[in-house]
């Protein structure tokens, strides 16, 4: 069953790596244990998003089988198959389902982690930035300047404005819930839907080290990239129109704004300590 790029179900996995199976129970056929997973734990079918019980059934002598979504009458979820390169592909295209595959049906605990490290992939760009605006032919200069807390404070910068991108979103979504949701935000989730859309930032770093005449556009289109990225989570996570998912982002990006704004302010009095915005237009 192993053909096309997919990897198979196998008897005890029936996924791919992070992904928690859902098994049941079927009339007068032997059937394995469930597995850990919590009993009230809902997955969702990829295709409508309907909320499903399963992922696939466990028969006895190892035999599976993938569920069918009773609202659509297509697998729940046909990515439990397939290799996670094909799986990255789909997400770096944007595909709904992959996203709810990898949102709603896997057990991915790793956003604080990437969420860190594009911080300092940004961060590193921009004190990359600001090194080469002010850059010298003496080596000790660069020692010396390697040594200061330039780089801490390029991190601590981009992390206040993705802090006011986020709330910006947020506030947006709390104002418009009872459009967007019939039921309290899951504000946890939402939060963990934007830290893994937002990894196009590491394309920030070959960014850099492949630096050429058209470094800048490059990145502007991971910044589009990332906008996009997130958008199409907050669409799958919320399950809401096009619209709304549009004027979420336009908010975070509007709050953002006036975050880097006020730190243009405050390069007038710091001198270079802001000078990143001065070079930097993205």
């Amino acid at each position: 069953m192993s053909t096309d790029g997919r990897s198979g179900l196998r008897p005890g996995k029936g996924s791919t790596e992070g992904v928690t199976a859902g098994k049941g129970k079927t009339d007068g056929v032997a059937v394995t244990s469930t597995t850990a997973a919590s009993a009230s734990c809902q997955y969702r079918c990829i295709e409508c998003n309907q909320e499903a019980k399963e992922l696939y059934r466990d028969y006895s002598h190892g035999v599976l089988k993938i569920t069918i979504c009773k609202s659509c009458q297509k697998p729940v979820d046909k990515y439990i198959e397939y290799d996670p390169v094909i799986i990255l592909i789909n997400a770096i295209l944007c595909r709904a389902q992959a996203y709810r595959h990898i949102l709603f049906n896997t057990k991915i605990n790793m956003h604080g982690k990437l969420c860190v490290f594009c911080l300092l992939c940004e961060a590193y760009l921009r004190w990359w930035q600001l090194q080469d605006s002010s850059r010298s032919i003496d080596p000790d200069d660069f020692i010396r300047y390697a040594k200061e807390w330039d780089f801490y404070r390029m991190f601590a910068i981009a992390s206040l404005e993705q802090t006011a991108y986020f709330t910006g979103i947020f506030t947006f979504l709390w104002v418009e819930r009872p459009i967007t949701a019939k039921k309290t935000l899951n504000l946890a989730l939402l939060l963990k839907a934007l830290l893994l859309s937002s990894y196009g930032k590491l394309f920030m770093i070959p960014a850099v080290i492949w630096e050429h005449d058209y470094t800048p556009l490059c990145l502007r289109l991971i910044k589009l990239f990332v906008l996009t990225s997130n958008f199409q989570a907050i669409r799958v996570t919320l399950n809401i129109n096009r619209k709304l998912s549009f004027l979420a982002i336009l908010s975070g990006l509007l709050v953002e704004s006036a975050m880097v704004y006020f730190f243009q302010r405050m390069a007038w009095a710091v001198g270079s300590d802001c000078a990143i915005y001065k070079s930097q237009d993205f």
